[in-house]
């Protein structure tokens, strides 16, 4: 057999795999990041659970200047709704509602894609107090991978590390904008 030959076993062997582990993966994912704010946590708090604060620290609603966005109920209280409608595809259309507030320490959202896939999420953020000026905060989003187009994505374009690099990324920008 020819090294022709090798290289095409060799690739068809690899898409093979790549599409059986992504039929047997998982249905769930978690991905979460944090950073330590130097500002108390009640005051970090109030700061996170106004959705309309994200255009300063959020890196996806911050990819485009553009972006269209439309609040409903009051903003920072469960029930609240945040919809956004880009025609960048990194940023896509969708809505997150904030389902659940725990004053001072965890704020729970509920978010649907639209564009440029359709899918549902949770996403959630908690403030601890380090100490009296210091609050570490945890983004984290979780959900169900239960399609296997989800599944591949997940697999193929390593979704653990790009999400959670643009978490981070967030949670950085949060900083600055708290500690200025």
């Amino acid at each position: 057999m020819g090294i022709g030959v090798r290289i095409i076993v060799g690739i068809v062997a690899l898409i093979i795999a790549v599409l059986v582990a992504a039929a047997f993966g998982g249905d769930d994912y978690s991905i979460e990041r944090s950073v330590v704010i130097n500002k108390p946590a009640q005051e970090v708090f109030n700061y996170i659970r106004v959705m309309g604060n994200q255009v300063h620290y959020s890196k996806w609603v911050m990819a485009d200047p553009n972006v269209k966005l439309t609040y409903t109920g009051t903003d920072g209280t469960e029930g609240a709704t945040m919809a956004w409608d880009s025609q960048d595809k990194q940023v896509g259309q969708g809505s997150q509602t904030i389902t659940k507030l725990d004053d001072g320490k965890r704020m729970d959202l509920s978010i649907h894609f639209i564009k440029p896939f359709e899918g549902n999420s949770t996403a959630y953020f908690t403030t601890e107090a380090v100490s009296p000026s210091q609050t570490k905060v945890v983004w984290g989003f979780y959900g169900k991978k239960d399609k296997y187009a989800m599944k591949l994505m997940h697999l193929v374009f390593n979704l653990e590390k790009s999400i959670g690099s643009d978490l981070q990324t967030g949670l950085n920008n949060l900083k600055g904008v708290m500690e200025k």
